[in-house]
């Protein structure tokens, strides 16, 4: 009885779920729409089906922040393996090529490999991936034994940190690492980018999302505490819209500028940031971008 009182109402807002490994970012959200009784769900960002962590979901109205929570910078802790490269680049792929490590690692050495893959870089999506070429997903041709050319893609790494002493097993290198990245980076990539300059065949061998809009791994909620809550009648999961900004420079208007923006007007701001959240008092009114000298409403959300 309590649920369907509660699908009656109007949900929006953000929830920081956690999903578990072996769910496709869709499948999460099928069964929220499912759990909430509502439609109108949309996700900030993909992970990968063997990777747990935070994904952000937006709920009704919120669904327009989607675009800016899949921009905003994410954290991931992960682990790498040093002496053999996966088909998927991850510790689900088959065996492709092997390069025993022989004798320890200079840590300084792999530390400098790390800190060059730092700032903006080129990466060459895998082909296990859902990057699309020519209307069909990557993962499709490598499922029908087929190589096709992958487009470069220019991320920015923002910090890439080893977080573990190295550790040896089986003629393999281990260690952990922290790394905060920008939208559409393939975190399997970049470790075997690492391997490439260390002269060894790598793979991400674990992968967390720790962190996604803002929104941080201890307070996520699996799909099953999300559901008990609602069966309680209690909605407390729901964050405010205004969660989803983010990174973005926060700028409070005048009554007269949120009047203009309302109006889809262009307004002076002393700013230099390409977009920023405008907000009238507590409430997120909109999303401005900077043309020349003067903002522009992007997304105007009240």
């Amino acid at each position: 009885m309590m649920r369907k009182e509660i699908r009656k109402q109007h949900m929006n807002g953000i929830i920081n779920l956690k999903k578990e490994a072996g769910m496709t970012s869709h499948d999460a959200v099928f069964k929220l729409r499912k759990i909430l009784g509502t439609k109108k769900i949309g996700h900030g960002g993909t992970l990968d089906p063997d990777v747990v962590g935070v994904l952000p979901i937006a709920v009704g109205k919120a669904t327009r922040m989607v675009e800016f929570m899949q921009d905003e910078g994410k954290v991931y802790e992960g682990e790498i393996t040093l002496g053999y490269s996966t088909t998927t680049e991850d510790a689900s792929g088959e065996l492709v090529a092997e390069t025993p490590v022989l004798a320890p690692l200079d840590e300084k050495l792999v530390d400098e490999a790390i800190a060059s893959l730092t700032g903006p870089i080129t990466q060459i999506p895998p082909m296990y991936s859902a990057v699309k070429v020519n209307g069909r997903k990557l993962y499709e041709y490598a499922r029908a034994g087929q190589e096709v050319e992958r487009p470069e893609r220019q991320v920015t790494i923002y910090s890439f940190e080893r977080t573990s002493p190295i550790s040896y097993e089986d003629r393999f290198a281990r260690f952990t690492f922290r790394v905060k990245c920008s939208k559409g980076t393939y975190i399997r990539t970049l470790s075997v980018d690492l391997g490439e300059k260390l002269g060894y065949a790598a793979h991400m061998s674990q992968l967390t999302r720790t962190s996604a809009a803002g929104l941080q791994l201890e307070d996520a909620l699996t799909l099953e505490e999300i559901s008990e809550k609602v069966e309680a009648g209690q909605l407390d999961f729901l964050h405010p819209i205004e969660i989803g900004t983010g990174d973005l420079v926060k700028v409070y208007l005048t009554q007269e500028q949120a009047g203009e923006v309302r109006f889809g007007r262009f307004i002076e701001l002393e700013h230099s940031e390409n977009e920023v959240a405008a907000f009238e008092g507590e409430k997120l009114l909109a999303i401005l971008e900077k043309r020349e000298n003067l903002y522009k409403p992007r997304k105007v959300l009240i």
